[in-house]
């Protein structure tokens, strides 16, 4: 109980952590894998809509829209504007737009992908 109200978490979670602990070690303490449907957009997806959204421009328009993206990649408009937002890229918002310079550009985007 005093592990559960320093850490703000319900008696059950630290009952759980225990168990795996004294199961499983150290190692027992890794999430693990969630309930749920697994991710459908892969870290290539997201790395594709990136790099077409930064370097590429769409026949006879200005700019992407989510719209124009999605047909283009073939995936759903709310999945472009969820990788837009987790990136925040908003290609209507400028009138230049640029690749990032940071040579770990594409290894923040595979951390980031997660929150996706």
């Amino acid at each position: 109980m005093e592990v559960s109200r320093r850490l703000r978490v319900a008696p059950d979670t630290v009952r759980t952590w225990r168990r795996r602990f004294l199961d499983r070690g150290l190692d027992g303490l890794c999430d693990e894998p969630r309930l749920g449907v697994p991710r459908k957009i892969t870290d290539a997806d997201v790395e594709r809509v990136i790099v077409k959204t930064l370097e590429e421009r769409p026949v006879n328009a200005t700019h992407w829209s989510t719209r124009s993206m999605a047909q283009a990649i073939g995936m759903s408009q709310s999945a472009i504007s969820r990788i837009w937002r987790a990136f925040t890229l908003a290609p209507h918002r400028s009138q230049t737009f640029k690749l990032s310079t940071d040579p770990l550009f594409i290894d923040r985007i595979r951390d980031v992908v997660g929150l996706i």
